[in-house]
């Protein structure tokens, strides 16, 4: 955890007066993906995104990032990823396989990207969607509601950095028993839920079984990302968007929001 937060000097102020000490902040830090591709002979290297993260999973980020903007088809097209520090930040060069192609029309992003920004740099409104691949839904797996309710404590209880800095998102994978089987956290909600989706298709997780589980609220972007990865359900603690909602039902995602305290609502 040394590199995901900082420690700064304060002033807590309280009725009582004003006293020096210590606080642990989370740590934001850019991050910078590369792209190396093609032939032997005719290799390229392009910049696709500088993000705005907490360190560490750098390689699942990188992974999750390229797959679900639809850059790569599918994580077997990467040879390998290397992690180099600069003087301004953190470079993820990802070096992909002589014959893989990567889709990069539309999903290049010519600008920093900061933690709160899910879609930023994309030039054009179209640019928007990343082409989700149709879920048919004819085999979905089942999360009765008793099994849900638990989930938020069990978040709570997992992210270690939010508990030190009060300043981070986390998404986790759940699978039909209950269990959360991976959870990262990052200053950035599309961040974490990238961290993840990379994690799970290095370690062949079944993504199409699992539910995606969110700390906070559920916009598009999150939606998008997880309907790339062909994720069926996404719990939110917090409230879903008018166009999260929309899409949702479009790719035929369940959407369930404001998932704590025993209770929910399904949106989708």
């Amino acid at each position: 955890m040394t590199k995901a937060v900082v420690h700064t000097r304060i002033k807590k102020v309280t009725a009582a007066g004003v006293t020096n000490t210590e606080d642990i902040l989370a740590a934001e830090e850019p991050l910078e993906i590369r792209l190396i591709h093609g032939p032997t002979h005719n290799r390229r290297q392009q910049n696709i995104a500088v993000t705005m993260r907490t360190p560490g999973q750098d390689k699942e980020l990188a992974t999750g990032f390229l797959f679900t903007e639809g850059i790569i088809p599918q994580v077997a097209d990467i040879h390998q990823i290397t992690l180099s520090d600069t003087t301004n930040g953190s470079v993820a060069t990802v070096f992909l396989k002589e014959q893989a192609i990567p889709s990069l029309d539309h999903s290049q992003r010519n600008f920093q990207a900061t933690a709160a920004c899910g879609v930023c740099g994309k030039s054009s409104i179209t640019d928007i969607h990343t082409g989700v691949p149709v879920n048919s839904g004819k085999t979905r797996p089942h999360f009765p509601a008793e099994l849900l309710y638990p989930l938020p404590q069990q978040l709570r209880e997992q992210q270690a950095i939010f508990r030190h800095t009060g300043g981070l998102h986390a998404a986790a994978l759940v699978n039909q028993e209950g269990q959360i089987v991976l959870l990262h956290e990052d200053i950035g909600r599309h961040n974490a839920v990238d961290k993840i989706i990379g994690a799970a298709l290095e370690q062949r997780l079944p993504l199409h079984e699992s539910l995606l589980l969110l700390s906070g609220r559920a916009g598009f972007e999150l939606i998008q990302k997880a309907a790339m990865a062909a994720i069926p359900v996404i719990a939110a603690i917090g409230a879903p968007s008018g166009m999260a909602v929309k899409m949702a039902a479009a790719w035929n995602i369940t959407l369930i929001g404001f998932l704590k305290e025993e209770r929910f609502n399904i949106y989708t």
